[in-house]
């Protein structure tokens, strides 16, 4: 048996050329992107899915059922019906090559109709059962066996298979796997088309972060100059007090200020991160490890920032960048 791989390899847009600056027109650029990488065909795929398939040959019906999760990397589970466990090998190898994370489970289910068997009594322990019964009848009173109450112990009717042709039995277990096939292929198109509805959450929470960012590298520019009026206040109390400072003190203070509260950088990296952010989800495939190694410097940045905030204001608006860089985490998690 062949097995199909799903691969999902796509090319860059065009629409990325747009994202190399590293600037304040960023988010403004991300939108003018948007109309390119909505003809561009480039998509991801999630790890949740479900997906039957079913067929049925001279009277056996089967059933594949397979469900997908989130998972760090790539587990396999599969229930085949026992004394079939060459599916269960098929299956997983079949796996491995069509995903690459999610919790998948696999389940088979083999129906054989009452034509497919003979039943065949256990003389022996049929035997065994009447003698144990007219053993203790002599002690005990009980009433007669019945056919059914016999039929229905365990061992005493026995269903066997009927033996087969050998080619027959193989034809039946090619079309089991083809429908393991097509199974597969239908649970990766539920996590593209999942994945194609996370594509446009994360766009949405990008462009978010790069406005905020672009509104704290605003905010920030106004910290020097609140600096600069508090050390002032802070001068003229200190005059007052009659304590003396030299002029060359005031300058090192002012300077250590302005230093301790310069998030420049920081705000430089967040535009970086925005754009390899960006630059992934254009690229697609496989991205959600990237993507959540992404989300941690995000959030490393954001925080240096709210611990140098001087003013109220962009201690809002890095709390409104955390919020949002967890929303997108979240939805990460879901990325393949």
């Amino acid at each position: 048996m062949v097995y199909r791989q799903i691969d999902i390899k796509v090319g860059q847009p065009a629409g990325c050329r747009f994202l190399v600056g590293l600037n304040r027109d960023h988010c403004s650029l991300l939108n003018a992107a948007d109309d390119t990488r909505k003809h561009a065909g480039m998509t991801i795929s999630s790890m949740t899915g479900y997906a039957r398939a079913e067929g049925a040959q001279d009277g056996i019906c089967w059933f594949w059922e397979v469900r997908s999760v989130n998972s760090r990397g790539l587990d396999i589970r599969c229930r085949v019906p026992s004394g079939h466990d060459a599916f269960d090998a098929a299956a997983r190898d079949a796996i491995s090559k069509a995903f690459t994370r999610g919790a998948v489970s696999l389940n088979l289910q083999i129906e054989r109709g009452s034509q497919q068997v003979d039943l065949k009594i256990n003389e022996t322990a049929l035997e065994q059962l009447l003698a144990l019964q007219r053993d203790l009848g002599e002690r005990i009173d009980s009433a007669p066996l019945r056919l059914d109450a016999l039929l229905n112990l365990r061992g005493i009717a026995e269903a066997i298979e009927k033996k087969e042709d050998p080619a027959t039995a193989d034809a039946r277990q090619q079309a089991i796997l083809l429908d393991l096939s097509k199974a597969l292929e239908q649970l990766a198109g539920n996590r593209r088309e999942e994945g194609a509805r996370l594509l446009n959450i994360l766009y949405d929470q990008l462009r978010k972060i790069g406005r905020l960012t672009e509104a704290a590298a605003e905010t920030a520019e106004t910290q020097p100059a609140h600096l600069r009026e508090r050390l002032a206040k802070q001068v003229a109390e200190l005059m007052e007090a009659r304590i003396g400072v030299s002029e060359d003190r005031l300058t090192q203070e002012a300077a250590l200020l302005a230093l301790k509260a310069d998030v420049r950088e920081e705000i430089e990296r967040l535009r970086s991160h925005v754009v390899a952010a960006t630059a992934l989800l254009d690229t697609g495939g496989v991205v959600g490890r990237k993507l959540d190694f992404l989300c941690q410097e995000f959030n490393r940045e954001v925080n240096t920032i709210c611990s140098k905030a001087s003013n109220i204001a962009l201690t809002r608006i890095g709390l409104d960048l955390k919020a949002t860089i967890e929303q997108f985490r979240e939805q990460v998690q879901n990325v393949e």
